[in-house]
């Protein structure tokens, strides 16, 4: 994958859409091999250029703002997930509609999000009380 987005860049260009779904989907295979310290920085650069070149609301940019949001989740940062899983929700909403299959996936991920915030905030207010209790 490597070589296809440099062999992307190099006869595309940095920003042409072809080149922004290569990085997407190099991006996504550091993130399947646990990678994921090169695989947020690289997502993020994508979505900012996706953001750049195509426009906010463009379905590559959705898509590239929620493969972000997802990879913040695995990394755990669900402060900074849920914004996107909320962004990239509205904005498929508006753009492909309330039953386009990736505006469902979209609500999913954003209720798992908040599912998985809910069960740490229990956690942490569990050990607090345990804590006060000694």
């Amino acid at each position: 994958m490597e070589a296809t987005l440099a062999q992307s860049e190099q006869v595309l260009g940095d920003t042409h859409p072809y080149t922004l779904g290569s990085r997407n989907n190099l991006a996504l295979a550091y993130q399947a091999a646990g990678d994921l310290e090169r695989a947020v920085p690289l997502m993020e650069a994508t979505l900012a250029q996706s953001e750049q070149v195509l426009g906010s609301s463009h379905p590559q940019t959705l898509t590239s703002r929620s493969n972000l949001a997802y990879a913040y989740q695995a990394a755990g940062d669900l402060e900074r997930a849920i914004p996107l899983y909320e962004t990239t929700l509205a904005q498929r909403e508006q753009v492909l509609g309330d039953a386009h299959p990736d505006t469902l996936t979209s609500r999913n991920n954003l209720a798992r999000a908040r599912q998985a915030a809910q069960a740490v905030q229990q956690r942490s207010t569990a050990t607090a009380t345990t804590d006060h209790g000694q």
